[in-house]
């Protein structure tokens, strides 16, 4: 009696732990074998991505989850048993329909009809809705192949580009203009700092020549009052009786009766005067040359 007992512990433990080991599988893939369920069953023919424990969803709302999908040999088909909550109702006329994401996964999505309850275990009939990557397929794909050969032109093109010795040498221009920019950058730098130094000293420099116009300034105003008291009135009525008599000698030399312009024009007594300097400058050599002749000194 005491062996029984041990064999009957070792099988229940060996039972509750596989039926554990089930729960915690199914648990792991999303199903919850103790929450309560009405079962609806579908045909496919393709799952393209459906697995266990997919939601069923309802506007976006998840209202049950795939539990078996199971390969029917028959019919060819994919027999797909959906598991609803307890309060979902499906009324006759509801569809499912297979939604396939972006990354691959899929989904159903239950279209409610508006005719009386469904009795759980009944089938529901799938419609097939153009997925994402069917209008990817079906519109994008052939733009893409008609783009391929002019992309294959364009990169063509832009490699005969940029194997062109013109363009490489246009370039290597332009690497030169860049480096000359950048020292001329560098040089104005330097500039505007010496300027920068340098401004103390020429604002110093032209405060020193205001200072020094604003001394002149008032040596011009001491001037203008000095002039202002010469008698420049006299001075210019001696200046102008000047003038006259100026005017009157060259009236007098340019008049051939006067005794001036008989002076200045008149050709003999100009060489008579000559002739009397030269024998007066004879007279005076001689006289310095023997002065014995012209001098005579008597000593008593």
């Amino acid at each position: 009696m005491k062996f029984f007992n041990k064999n009957v512990k070792i099988a229940l433990t060996v039972l509750v732990g596989l039926a554990l080991l089930y729960w915690g599988i199914n648990y792991l893939k999303g199903i919850n074998l103790l929450t309560p369920g009405n079962r609806f069953y579908t045909e496919l023919d393709s799952t393209e991505g459906l697995l266990v424990a997919a939601p069923v969803t309802v506007n976006g709302f998840q209202v049950g989850q795939v539990r078996e999908i199971n390969y029917d040999y028959s019919k060819n088909k994919i027999s797909v048993m959906l598991a609803m909550n307890d309060e979902m109702k499906v009324p006759e006329g509801s569809t499912v329909m297979l939604v396939s994401g972006l990354l691959g996964s899929a989904s159903l999505e239950l279209h409610l009809g508006d005719g009386p309850m469904m009795k759980p275990g009944s089938m529901l009939p799938v419609v097939r809705e153009p997925g994402i990557m069917d209008h990817v397929t079906d519109n994008i794909m052939p733009v893409v192949n008609q783009a391929l050969p002019k992309v294959d032109s364009i990169l063509t093109n832009v490699n005969m580009l940029t194997s062109d010795p013109a363009v490489v040498a246009s370039l290597a221009r332009l690497d030169a203009i860049t480096r000359q920019l950048q020292a001329s950058s560098q040089q104005l730098t330097i500039m505007l700092t010496n300027l920068n130094r340098s401004v103390p000293g020429v604002m110093n420099n032209v405060n020193g020549i205001t200072t020094n116009l604003t001394g002149a300034s008032g040596n011009l105003s001491d001037l203008s009052s000095s002039l202002k008291e010469l008698p420049l009135d006299e001075t210019m009525t001696k200046l102008n009786a000047t003038l006259t008599n100026l005017e009157k000698l060259s009236e007098q030399l340019n008049d051939k009766n006067s005794s001036l312009g008989k002076l200045t024009t008149d050709r003999e007594l100009y060489d008579n005067a000559n002739h009397a300097l030269a024998s007066l400058d004879s007279l005076l050599i001689d006289i310095k040359a023997h002065p014995k002749r012209y001098i005579n000194v008597k000593v008593f």
